[in-house]
């Protein structure tokens, strides 16, 4: 059995994102708490705290201590997964399974959280408001935002890429055109690199950082709406 090529690109960028976990830990951990922090410490405590601070607007302070972590993750993940194609490797993001795979999750802590304030009967009951002939609405409605999740960035980010292979194939055919105006040929795609760096500005860092910060801030809004205001407080 042959594994997909996608596959080994997500194996990468877990790989990548435990070793900046486990890099940054160690800097964190050892850093002088009497001395001048290093830029790197700043700029990582900074990052964190803003996030903390974020999420306890939805979650409240106990459940946004409790998550960040996981949103610390989910945000190296997706972002890094997004760029991958700046360093030639096919973004993970552009393969449904794994976006799926990331909204479930979504999805799963979304749940545990109306289990735990709504209660197990509540949460059953839910499907059959406010009329039992809603069943099948209900269920289908439990289920469409980690299907609108998933879609949304493997959508985005599958266009980003076709777009830029779009754009490799039209500049090698400009390239050959143009070598071709002096009776020569080539395959040397020489204007790839005079129009190609502003689109990947825009398509991977760009866009990869909005759909990043989309998935991210739906996540907190959506586990924060199961949460009671007298909780969060």
């Amino acid at each position: 059995m042959e594994l997909q090529t996608t596959v080994f690109n997500i194996a990468i960028i877990t790989v990548v994102v435990a070793f900046l976990i486990i890099f940054t830990s160690k800097k964190v951990d050892y850093a002088d708490p009497m001395a001048k922090p290093s830029m790197f410490v700043t700029v990582i405590v900074s990052l964190v705290t803003m996030i903390l601070n974020t999420a306890k607007a939805s979650l409240g302070e106990e459940k946004a201590k409790m998550l960040t972590p996981y949103i610390l993750v989910l945000w190296m993940y997706i972002f890094l997964s997004n760029i991958s194609g700046l360093f030639g490797i096919e973004s993970p993001t552009s393969n449904f399974s794994v976006t799926i795979l990331l909204s479930f999750i979504t999805w799963v802590l979304i749940q545990i959280t109306i289990f735990r304030y709504s209660g197990v009967k509540a949460y059953f009951k839910s499907f059959f408001e406010p009329i039992p002939v809603m069943l099948p609405m209900n269920i289908m409605g439990k289920f469409s935002t980690m299907l609108s999740m998933a879609m949304r960035l493997f959508g985005n980010i599958t266009c980003g890429s076709i777009m830029m292979q779009l754009v490799y194939m039209g500049t090698q055919n400009l390239s050959k055109a143009i070598v071709g105006l002096f009776g020569a040929s080539s395959n040397f795609n020489f204007m790839a690199p005079i129009m190609a760096p502003l689109l990947h500005i825009y398509f991977d860092l760009f866009a990869g950082f909005i759909q990043t910060l989309v998935f991210v801030t739906l996540t907190i809004i959506l586990i924060g709406n199961e949460i009671p205001d007298t909780e969060k407080n």
